[in-house]
């Protein structure tokens, strides 16, 4: 058997071809790489008393690339969403953020404002009590009263619907 080198030089173009005739135009490289892959096996498994190199080479490399093909559109249709299902399956977070604004906002009656301000800085910013300090422009002592209190009017609230 010849050295890999002498079929590289002597089965580029196959390749090449193949690529061209499967209409291969993503990947190319790597496309290539999986021929040359095939090639050497091609060569590392060919058996001369079942018939010609050429013959074989051309379509152990052919079936590569073929069934790479397959793998990547079967992976490209499980992980890209076709665009009129997309559209379906998202929903509208601005709807849903406004409706979760208003039910957060109903546990806050009875609290103050500066109370209601922690519950939506906390609930709807995901702010830190420091943040919100800075945001209001007041010391940290005070958010975690306004935090204290509000927690003991919503847990009131709540023991009250249970009973």
């Amino acid at each position: 058997m010849e050295p890999f080198e002498e079929l590289y030089a002597k089965y580029d173009l196959m390749i090449h071809k193949l690529i061209h005739s499967l209409n291969i135009y993503k990947n190319k490289p790597e496309y290539y790489q999986t021929g040359l892959i095939a090639l050497w096996e091609a060569h590392e498994n060919f058996d001369p008393e079942k018939g010609a190199f050429p013959a074989y080479a051309y379509s152990f490399v052919r079936g590569r690339l073929l069934s790479q093909l397959t793998s990547e559109f079967r992976n490209e249709d499980k992980s890209i969403f076709k665009e009129a299902d997309f559209f379906e399956i998202i929903e509208d977070e601005q709807a849903n953020d406004q409706l979760g604004h208003e039910l957060l906002l109903s546990y806050c009656n009875g609290l103050t404002e500066n109370q209601r301000k922690w519950v939506v800085y906390t609930c709807v910013h995901m702010l830190r009590v420091s943040e919100i300090a800075d945001a209001e422009n007041v010391s940290i002592s005070a958010v975690k009263k306004w935090r204290k209190g509000a927690k003991e009017k919503i847990q009131g609230m709540l023991d009250k619907e249970e009973h």
